[in-house]
């Protein structure tokens, strides 16, 4: 038995290494959300079709906003289903 206490991982933990989120509207420079992409905008849906949330996203709130008013236009012209089982 060795008198060395420290704790030995097979990995280095990676505590409050997270990678930095940002927003990919900001940084691509787009003004404009198409809602008759339903492939774009099917990036920021979940299996069930529900909008996925800024913290998951890293959408920057205007944009969330943006995102979350261009789904509900596909949505109403039945480019994206309201509910399902597997969309992806």
């Amino acid at each position: 038995m060795s008198n060395n206490k420290e704790i030995r991982y097979l990995t280095s933990p990676k505590i409050g290494q997270r990678k930095k989120k940002y927003c990919r509207f900001k940084k691509m420079g787009m003004n404009y959300i198409d809602y008759k992409d339903p492939d774009f905008l099917s990036r920021f849906l979940n299996e069930q079709g529900k909008i996925l949330p800024r913290r998951i996203t890293g959408n920057s709130l205007k944009f969330q906003r943006r995102v979350a008013q261009a789904v509900k236009r596909a949505r109403h012209l039945a480019l994206l289903p309201y509910v399902t089982d597997l969309m992806k």
